[in-house]
């Protein structure tokens, strides 16, 4: 997808920090505890380079950034990755964040979890375990993750969480690869006694970008999926299953943009592995500099830094944003993905329809109907094609 517009450095008068509306708490604290994964998921969140980042945090800088988002108000803390459970000192921060008062969840693909350790979990005070799929299907799940034991690990893993006492919260990311089975999918976590189900259509950040062609589903797969999805509410609510579907549509066939994190630096933090805080896990790509949580406090970092003010308010915003009355609705839209598509991270989010970009989402949409589904096409998230993007 080309890139069009000015480049975001070409806009020197708009306003770094924003003043004219007050900003709330960090309720939210993910902890990207690490980029390591033994997956390659070609549609991974984290950044292209991260293969170009510095060290992880320590044990003990983790607590004090846990201590001090508990002093900021935050109630609910994720543990995600990369793969969390790569970290050595998992147990102490989970014990540690518990004692803190925390909802605590652990964001995991269940690759190298076992009962001992999801029971050690659960004693030092884990509330939460929710694992990820790539399809319902073995062999598709496989080919995407790049592991050939992943599939019945998850399975096993998926099994143990509910037999363990925790709510049974599994995720499929959806895409033109397995959405076509998503009765197969609910199927499985009907099987599988789950409580909650993200049924994630892919959203296009980070290595789902440089994918998006063997990605994006076509509108009449989304339809249908939908639709299934809508007829299996129906007939599990009959039977009295309580278990819940929650299907999210791609922002690539919306007309207007979603309220991104409930707005820029009011409810979500996040801090990555090497410390760089973020009002959005996507937010790295951005040219802004974010502080990082060794050389200032959580705090400062919330309430003062350029980076967590640069879009609070609205006096950032161009037309059409400045004078659309959605605009405290929506905030103007992602960042991100107006810098990805458009160059200009001040631009209206192209996924409106009142963006002058919005043909840029219409042409990938048209661009989906003429796809033959090729894997050997995609770009694996690893650590050699990271050092290539890392590399320019």
């Amino acid at each position: 997808m080309a890139n069009t517009g000015s480049p975001c450095n070409a806009q020197p008068t708009l306003p770094i920090i924003s003043d004219d509306k007050a900003h709330g708490q960090p309720l939210w604290l993910l902890a990207e505890l690490t980029y390591k994964c033994p997956l390659q998921c070609p549609y991974c969140s984290n950044p292209l380079d991260f293969s170009d980042f510095g060290g992880e945090l320590t044990t003990q800088q983790w607590l004090d950034v846990f201590q001090q988002g508990r002093d900021l108000g935050a109630v609910q803390l994720g543990f995600s990755g990369g793969e969390p459970l790569v970290r050595q000192d998992l147990i102490q921060l989970i014990g540690g964040a518990h004692e803190m008062g925390y909802y605590t969840n652990l964001i995991t693909s269940g690759v190298g979890l076992n009962e001992h350790k999801m029971a050690e979990f659960q004693q030092a005070g884990l509330d939460h375990i929710q694992v990820s799929f790539q399809a319902s299907d073995e062999s598709v799940n496989n080919m995407l993750s790049g592991s050939k034991k992943a599939f019945e690990q998850k399975l096993k893993m998926a099994k143990e969480v509910k037999a363990q006492g925790y709510p049974m919260v599994l995720n499929f990311v959806t895409h033109r690869h397995n959405i076509d089975r998503i009765d197969r999918i609910i199927e499985l976590c009907v099987e599988l006694d789950a409580d909650y189900v993200e049924l994630a259509t892919c959203q296009y950040y980070g290595w789902a970008y440089e994918n998006v062609e063997q990605l994006l589903p076509t509108r009449a797969q989304l339809e249908r999926a939908e639709r299934i999805t809508n007829e299996y509410r129906a007939k599990l609510a009959a039977e009295g299953n309580p278990i819940k579907l929650i299907f999210v549509t791609p922002d690539y066939y919306e007309e207007r943009p979603k309220g991104c994190m409930n707005g820029w630096g009011q409810v979500f933090l996040t801090v990555t592995p090497d410390g760089k805080a973020l009002p959005c896990h996507s937010a790295r790509m951005l040219p802004i500099e974010f502080p990082n949580v060794t050389e200032m406090s959580l705090q400062a970092i919330w309430d003062t830094s350029p980076g967590f003010n640069h879009f609070r308010g609205n006096t950032w915003m161009k037309e059409p944003c400045r004078s659309c009355d959605e605009k405290e609705k929506d905030f103007g839209g992602c960042h991100c993905q107006a810098f990805m598509l458009t160059g200009d991270m001040y631009n209206a989010d192209p996924v409106c329809a009142k963006s002058e970009h919005h043909h840029l989402i219409e042409e990938a949409r048209e661009r989906a109907e003429a796809v033959v589904n090729n894997p050997d096409e995609f770009t694996f998230r690893n650590e050699r094609n990271s050092k290539v993007f890392a590399k320019g």
